[in-house]
């Protein structure tokens, strides 16, 4: 794997150090060595510096600390008779001293000296500072606790080759501070998100991951089988409808963190698994759920401690101040000074507008449609600051509430970020008729267009005739949100394990 970009003598020296670590283990199993379990820590590298940092090498002489902590040894300097290693644990690392006649000449030679860099060690010692005021464990029992077979990436550089680094993440959390705090970035980002639903009184609600047909967004499923009641089932696409269903039960404010599934391509802002929030609100509509959405990103920097104004590849992204609000429309003429609003109410203009664009207009696409791919194609990637899109075209929002006044848009908004579609919201389509006639409307589009089967979630239906409320739903891609507040430019550097194309 990967030995296309090495060089044969650096792979005959890889497979030569495999090769004496395995006969080590071999070795230390003979001596009775069983990769022991029964080590209890009771610190850490970051506690040890929040404590002790700050003390002189007197006060920690008289203080006498003894510490037992353990993690992997990934730097090692070997000086006859003295020793100094650093060890990494979960929260960064420690230098570690070592003297032979301290844990016995014999253990010193004949068994510290053969670890390697990598292996997983107990130390049980003192901490002092040395001369240059480091500070530092004076080692009084050594134990090994795995045997590392396989060498660490180089030291210095850490894991460089970027395929590598998603294939084996292993490696690039060991090797790369930046990558582990990504991750650690991530985590709290998803946490301080929950913690803002539950403060503000939403239930945490869990909704089937395999569907008996898919539905709640336009994508390509990925198809399973289920054996015992021989029928197809897919993957979720989103789990708007049935969250929808929970509403129509009697939740009124309810919201879900899981993954979707979409089998479509992978690029650096798609993965086919992805995680989403989406969330209801009986009794609110698209309005409030803008002004919702804005107070949780500002909420969850705030709670992060990050700057109000946070850097995302060359521009700086203002969170301390009112998100900005355009109608389509309104951003369509806003980055396009040769288009007027009377264009984009007139089939025949806005369909040479959008040819003169390189757009190519499918058969039976109505203004909306237009309208809408002219904005993808024109303003998206224009929209640094974030902002919010208002007031969609009926043909592709399939889900969203018509506009009381104008029945050619939707309640509905979207959130922009450097460029990139953050979240989706509208006013929830309450009313079972329309929304029937929506879904037969796109099935029979879709089937003529594609040739193939579309399917029609007639339980939802069914469900909406029992009366969903006045109700605004949003959808949050927490992927490429942990993108832009940890300054990452590909979604596959905040996913643990991105899905990645066959290694040739």
């Amino acid at each position: 794997m990967f030995k296309k970009n090495i060089d044969n003598n650096t792979i005959d020296r890889l497979t030569n150090e495999k090769e004496i670590r395995k006969q080590k283990l071999i070795d230390m199993k003979k001596n009775g060595f069983s990769f022991p379990n029964d080590f209890k820590k009771n610190t850490d590298s970051k506690k040890i510096y929040c404590i002790y940092e700050k003390k002189t090498i007197d006060e920690l002489k008289k203080m006498n600390i003894k510490v037992s902590l353990a993690g992997r040894m990934i730097q090692r300097r070997i000086m006859g008779k003295a020793s100094f290693f650093m060890l990494q644990d979960i929260e960064g690392k420690i230098q570690v001293y070592v003297k032979e006649n301290e844990i016995t000449p014999e253990f010193y030679n004949n068994f510290f000296k053969k670890w390697d860099i990598g292996d997983i060690l107990a130390v049980i010692g003192i901490l002092f500072k040395t001369k240059t005021g480091e500070l530092s464990i004076h080692a009084k029992k050594l134990e090994i606790l795995t045997k590392s077979l396989r060498p660490l990436p180089d030291k210095f550089h850490g894991l460089s080759n970027q395929e590598m680094r998603y294939r084996q993440r292993y490696l690039d959390l060991i090797s790369n501070k930046k990558s582990y705090n990504t991750f650690k970035h991530r985590f709290n980002i998803i946490h301080a998100i929950r913690t803002f639903m539950i403060k503000n009184k939403f239930l945490e609600v869990e909704t089937p991951m395999l569907h008996s047909i898919p539905g709640g967004a336009n994508a390509q499923p990925f198809i399973t089988h289920h054996n015992e009641i021989k029928k197809s089932m897919y993957l979720r696409i989103a789990p708007e409808l049935y969250l929808k269903q929970l509403i129509i039960g009697g939740f009124e404010r309810i919201f879900e963190l899981n993954r979707n599934f979409r089998n479509e391509g992978v690029s650096t802002k798609h993965n086919p698994e992805f995680t989403m929030m989406e969330a209801y609100i009986a009794y609110s509509n698209y309005q409030d759920m803008m002004k919702f959405t804005e107070n949780l990103l500002k909420n969850i920097i705030q709670s992060l401690s990050l700057n109000q104004k946070i850097k995302y590849k060359e521009s700086y992204l203002n969170f301390s101040v009112p998100f900005f609000k355009f109608t389509m429309k309104e951003a369509i003429l806003k980055y396009n000074s040769n288009i007027r609003l009377s264009d984009l109410k007139d089939i025949k203009k806005i369909k040479n507008i959008a040819c003169s664009l390189g757009i190519k207009i499918e058969k039976n696409w109505k203004i909306g449609h237009i309208e809408n791919e002219i904005f993808e194609k024109t303003v998206e990637k224009r929209l640094i600051q974030p902002t919010f899109i208002t007031e969609y075209p009926v043909e592709v929002s399939q889900l969203a509430r018509r506009n009381d006044y104008d029945h050619n848009i939707t309640d509905r908004f979207e959130l922009f970020i450097a460029g990139c579609e953050i979240g989706n919201g509208f006013s929830e389509l309450n009313d079972a008729e329309d929304q029937k006639e929506r879904f037969l409307k796109q099935i029979e589009k879709t089937e003529k267009k594609k040739n193939k089967e579309i399917f029609y979630d007639k339980d939802y239906i069914e469900a909406l005739k029992y009366g969903l409320p006045p109700t605004s739903g949003l959808g949050i891609g927490i992927d490429r949100l942990v993108m832009i507040l940890t300054n990452q430019k590909s979604i596959r550097d905040v996913i643990l394990f991105p899905t990645l194309r066959p290694f040739n």
